[in-house]
């Protein structure tokens, strides 16, 4: 068995990419915060960690971007898993009974839509969308609902009360799998990086040319701000590619040479 630390309760949308990504022989074990995730990565007290790099509707998630630089993990794969919402509530609650509906802030963002209809419930944020149906559930609230996984409602004996209640139904987030080993396949189609560069006219300019004169494609660009230098930043950058293949190292190497930092997070 392959144990891998995902945030949340059990049931949360993060156990349930781990179990697609590494099947029947995983043991998932939850941690409270995203930082814990990676500390413990990092010291080896589990093998894999697996955390949300972005959402399709609500963008990236920025700490863990920041988590990225700060622990020497490897990005060693990645998969997308589709998010649907339910509304949870005890077995036998009727949807004018709710008064309360608790869970993670983006899932209450991405429901806006329905928790409309529900005018007399108050909207309560919690930490995860699978430990509001565990709260719910162990505190006997039976005036309350939660909006969570289909896993969520069946581990805590719960009912769903209504399926798919997400405001738009393309609603994806990508999950990265870190490791403290980094693992680098042959068949690997896709690279991550981070890199800084001084301040100067066209700087961004030449370092993104790097790719372009090696046809190679750009998948997605973040910045985020670089601690102690106000105004400068940290690029992360993923590429189609096997950081490996010849076209990648050269065009790595020609960052290398402009840049002030740079680290390859993974090739996946």
């Amino acid at each position: 068995m392959t144990k891998v630390a995902f945030q949340g309760e059990r049931g949360a949308y993060s156990e349930i990419a781990a179990r697609r990504f590494f099947g029947d022989q995983v043991e998932p074990i939850p941690y409270r915060t995203f930082e814990e995730i990676f500390s413990s990565v990092e010291r080896k007290r589990v093998p894999c960690g697996i955390v949300p790099l972005e959402n399709s509707l609500a963008g990236s998630v920025l700490q863990n971007y920041d988590l990225l630089l700060r622990h020497r993990l490897s990005i060693v794969g990645e998969i997308s898993q589709r998010i649907m919402h339910n509304l949870i509530v005890h077995p036998g609650t009727p949807a004018g009974a709710i008064r309360r509906v608790y869970s993670h802030p983006q899932a209450l963002m991405q429901c806006e839509k329905f928790l409309g209809h529900l005018r007399k419930a108050e909207k309560i944020p919690a930490y995860d969308t699978a430990g509001a149906v565990k709260l719910i559930k162990e505190q006997g609230m039976r005036d309350a609902a939660a909006i969570a996984s289909q896993l969520a409602a069946e581990i805590y004996g719960m009912q769903i009360l209504q399926e798919g209640i997400e405001n738009d139904p393309e609603n994806y987030t990508r999950f990265v799998i870190l490791s403290k080993t980094a693992r680098v396949s042959r068949t690997a189609k896709k690279t991550s990086i981070v890199f800084s560069l001084r301040n100067v006219p066209g700087a961004l300019f030449k370092s993104l040319s790097v790719f372009a004169l090696r046809d190679i494609d750009l998948l997605k660009i973040e910045s985020r701000p670089l601690h102690g230098k106000p105004w400068e930043y940290f690029f992360y950058v993923d590429f189609a590619g096997n950081h490996r293949d010849s076209n990648c190292q050269n065009a790595i190497k020609h960052l290398g040479e402009i840049s002030t930092y740079l680290k390859i997070l993974g090739s996946y």
